[in-house]
């Protein structure tokens, strides 16, 4: 359980998150908002990225300001841009990167790869540059270089914005086939449909906080509106 208690935010002197309480159980949620709304700053509280200037984030009873590394360790994130999170130049090796920290034999940490890159079907492209991989593959690539450490919890920032329709569904369906809590910050409308949970802020706030087809209906009103 992720738990946020009165939690506000203030980046560069800018009050970007206020007076923020949210319990998250679900296992699909998804985060919304117009650009500057403040969901990619929230995205950034659950794993410790930001730290709250008010308030506290617990990760399964753990304060993300003394627990920092614990917490980074359970809550994995994808960032928006792949590029930003491949460190390695070939695909295995960024994808093992991680897993030399976790006191694995070399046979582990080999077993540990093949899997995860057959699930998204990169095994082919195991020994090749991370550079010439297409758009979709980078994406996959670097969710598989979280997935592979075993975190509880994955958050994606905008995981299909720079993605083509086919690979969308690719990253879609990759979502969709976790173990773990999913949290999405998104603005594909159709990733979030079947989702359990949607929350949408804006202005720095919870707007709206329901099922998909009622928070996303108030969403698009607003927009509307505006």
């Amino acid at each position: 359980m992720i738990d946020l208690q009165n939690v506000n935010l203030t980046l560069g002197g800018r009050p970007v998150l206020r007076d923020i309480s949210l319990t998250l159980t679900q296992r699909r949620i998804a985060i919304v908002g117009s650009n500057g709304s403040g969901k990619s700053s929230f995205a950034r509280l659950l794993n410790g990225l930001h730290l709250p200037t008010d308030g506290q984030v617990l990760v399964d009873g753990l304060n993300s300001r003394s627990h920092g590394r614990k917490i980074r360790k359970n809550v994995g994130f994808v960032f928006q841009n792949p590029d930003n999170q491949i460190v390695f130049p070939i695909v295995e090796e960024d994808v093992a990167f991680g897993l030399k920290h976790l006191g694995l034999s070399a046979d582990e940490r080999e077993a540990k790869v093949v899997d995860i890159l057959k699930r998204y079907d990169l095994i082919g492209l195991r020994h090749q540059p991370s550079h010439t991989l297409s758009g979709g593959q980078k994406q996959l690539l670097a969710i598989s270089g979280v997935l592979v450490m075993d975190p509880r919890y994955v958050v994606f920032d905008e995981p299909t914005t720079l993605l083509d329709l086919r690979n969308k569904l690719k990253v879609k369906q990759a979502i969709a086939s976790l173990g773990q809590t999913a949290i999405v910050v998104t603005h594909d409308l159709d990733l979030v449909a079947d989702f359990d949970r949607v929350i949408v802020f804006e202005d720095g706030r919870v707007f709206a906080d329901d099922e998909p087809n009622k928070a996303l209906r108030r969403y698009l009103e607003a927009m509307q509106d505006a």
